[in-house]
Parts: structure tokens; sequence; C-alpha cells
């Protein structure tokens, strides 16, 4: 089965196709993606397929695509009072 993995970064994106065996997980499609030193970026807390949040061990489909989220860089709460001052 092939993957998408996609790490979204300021002014670029990591994308890389995946060939795995079926029953792979999402982990171990992030352990094959060619992130190169972008892989130390990877939290597993903050892992996704198609927008929805994934655990690491979650099984994949064909076709699916894993998304790397990066952590926010404002609080949205924060946000908020800050336009509201």
């Amino acid at each position: 089965m092939t993957v998408e993995v996609v790490l979204a970064l300021p002014g670029r994106v990591r994308r890389s196709q995946v060939k795995l065996s079926e029953g792979a997980t999402v982990e171990q499609a992030v352990a094959a993606a060619d992130l190169g030193g972008e892989a130390t970026r990877v939290d597993p807390r903050r892992l996704g397929v198609f927008g929805r949040l994934a655990n690491p061990g979650q099984v994949l489909h064909d076709g699916d695509r894993i998304e790397i989220y990066r952590p926010l860089a404002l609080d949205p709460k924060e946000a908020r009072r800050r336009r509201a001052r």
C-alpha cells in the first residue's frame, strides 16, 4: 500500500510517498518517510490522518495521508485577548 506523509513548515512543505505492507501503522509510516533533519520535529501526540487526530499505533489504509502537526505559535485564547485590547 502507498501512503503520503506531510510535514508543513513555515514557508515550505515536506511530502514523502511511502510504500508499506498491509497493516502498517502511522508510526511506521512516519519512520519510513524521508523527512531528513525535520524528523526531530515529530511529536507522536501531534499526528493525524486526513485532518483527524491519530495515535501512532493506528492502522493505515492504502491512499491515507499522514499529517504531522506543528505546535501552535500562539494560544488561540491569548491571540483573542490581544486582538481585544
